[in-house]
Order: structure tokens, then C-alpha cells, then sequence
């Protein structure tokens, strides 16, 4: 039991945070739930102060999340009004108010596209405008020195109630149709929900630093398709379809970045202080699969 120190969660009602809050008063905090009703659009003039009064930390999820099919015309400034001002803004006001600690939840993309293994040391490497503005707001939380801060970077993030590429996937792997990823070999790090969930929770009285929490799985896709298919009670039909040939698909149909995720490696270390995967893979992808029937 951890008492009931109060613990203020940011974006509650998104795929990461419907679940921490659930985990969160599980083991015995007071949460207390800051969304889009309380703050409206997110810029750099939101105020959080009515929701920071006797607050011990901040778990901060709301922001703007990476968009695959990005319509807005300055991106850049999309995201910085949102990630990156917003955050600042939070920060400052936690500071002001008192608030121990805040937790940020940042991106491993602001590591890179592809390569590894990453570590908290490794010279960030964004490529886009959501990476860029994460580790704005990385920067900006740092530069709160009377605030204590810890800034997770999680990978690909899976389970029940995920969206984009990842269910889409389960989706073709359910279909039983043959899939051209058979001759992918690749290395990807990924993190399941819970286990995501059991880091946050850590973080709040873990040291300060920046941490790449991760499952302690480390796969290819292929081996992605098979235990999906194994979730799904289903066999796994790949072709062995060249990786060259999957890329320039990839750049005729415009979805150059979903095949470079499907065939490109990408690994962090998955150390963080005081905290290990306590699930598997296989059981985080059961979950998900559970949830993905109910759909």
C-alpha cells in the first residue's frame, strides 16, 4: 500500500491512461483526473493550476500524438504549440504549486527512426515534428529546477484499446490471409501496456533520470505475426517477399513509414531502476487479442 498521496494524470481517457488511472487507484493512490474538459486545446496559455493544489505528482500523457496521415500545413508548429508549450506551461505552474515530482511521458522516437540499441545517453536523433516537440518538452520540464522529473521514452506501445498500424495488423493476421513479410529480419523493441503501466507507476518514487522502459522480448516481425496468430488461435502465412521490394511498395502507395516500421530494427535497452517487465509479451498480446474480439 502506498498511501494516499495524491497523483494527478494528464490525457486519463486515452489508451494509456484509462488503463494507469485503473492501476493507479489499484494500488492505493487518490488520482485525480486533469483532461480535455479541464484544459481545452492545449498551448502554452493553458492553465492547470485549478487542478495542481496539493498534488504530490504528475503523471503528464496529454499532448498530440504522432499522426500517420499528417494533414496540418506547419507541423511543427502544431506540435510545439501542443507538446511542447503546453508542457512547459505545466511544468512551470507544478513548480509554482508545490508539486514533488512530475512524470513525463515522451517518445523513443526522438532516438531515432531505426538502429540501436538506444540507451538514456545516447545523443537524441528526431526526425519529425513529434519527436522534435517531445524532446522540446523534455527540456522544458528539466529546466524546472525545483521540480523533480523523470522522462520515460517507451517504444511501440501495445494492448487492449490500441489503434494504427498495430491493430491493423492483428486485423490481417486474423483475416488468414498470406502476408509478404517472410523474409523480414529485423529486431524490434516493443512494450505492452501493463508493463508501461507498472513503469509509470515506479517512476513516481524511482530515481530521476531518463529511461527506454521496454518488454524484455526483442523480436522480429515475423515473430510478431506468429505470436499473434498464436493469440488468435490462428497459423501465421507469410511469403518471403524481398525487404527492396516491400520498401518500393512502400514509396508507390505512400506508406513508406509503415513498411519501414515493419522492416526496419529498432531497440532500446529497457533499463530503468526499480522496475522490470513483470509480463510477456505472449501475455500482453492475449490481453490485447481479448480486447480486439470484443471490437
Amino acid at each position: 500500500m502506498t498511501g494516499k498521496r495524491t497523483i494527478l494524470v494528464t490525457g486519463p481517457t486515452g489508451f494509456i491512461g484509462q488503463r494507469l488511472v485503473q492501476r493507479l487507484a489499484d494500488a492505493g493512490f487518490d488520482v485525480r483526473l486533469f483532461g480535455r474538459d479541464q484544459t481545452g486545446d492545449l498551448s502554452g496559455d493553458t492553465d492547470w493550476r485549478p487542478g495542481l493544489s496539493n498534488v504530490d505528482t504528475i503523471i503528464h500523457l496529454a499532448g498530440r500524438a504522432h499522426v500517420m496521415n499528417e494533414t496540418a500545413t506547419d507541423t511543427d508548429a502544431v506540435y510545439n504549440r501542443i507538446n511542447r508549450d503546453a508542457t512547459d506551461k505545466l511544468a512551470v505552474q507544478a513548480q509554482e504549486a508545490g508539486v514533488r515530482r512530475l512524470v513525463f511521458v515522451s517518445t523513443s522516437k526522438v532516438m531515432g527512426e531505426s538502429g540501436g540499441p538506444f540507451r538514456a545517453e545516447t545523443p537524441p536523433h528526431p526526425s519529425d515534428s513529434y519527436s522534435r516537440s517531445k524532446l522540446e518538452a523534455e527540456a522544458a520540464i528539466r529546466s524546472c529546477t525545483g521540480l523533480q522529473s523523470v522522462i520515460i521514452r517507451p517504444p511501440l506501445v501495445y494492448g487492449p484499446g490500441v489503434k494504427g498500424n498495430f491493430i491493423k495488423l492483428i486485423g490481417l493476421v486474423d483475416k488468414g490471409l498470406p502476408l509478404p513479410f517472410g523474409a523480414i529480419r529485423n529486431t524490434r523493441s516493443l512494450i505492452g501496456l501493463d508493463n508501461l503501466c507498472d513503469a509509470l507507476i515506479a517512476a513516481i518514487d524511482g530515481p530521476e533520470g531518463v529511461y527506454l522502459p521496454a518488454d524484455a522480448e526483442k523480436l522480429s516481425t515475423p515473430d510478431l505475426i506468429r505470436l499473434i496468430a498464436t493469440a488468435l488461435g490462428k497459423n501465421a502465412f507469410m511469403l518471403p517477399v524481398p525487404t527492396g521490394l516491400l520498401k518500393l511498395a512502400g514509396q508507390v502507395t505512400g506508406r513508406s513509414e509503415a513498411i519501414d516500421r515493419l522492416t526496419e530494427s529498432f531497440v532500446v535497452d529497457g533499463k530503468m531502476p526499480g522496475w522490470r517487465p513483470e509480463r510477456t509479451m505472449e501475455q500482453e498480446l492475449a490481453d490485447t487479442v481479448r480486447w480486439y474480439r470484443t471490437q
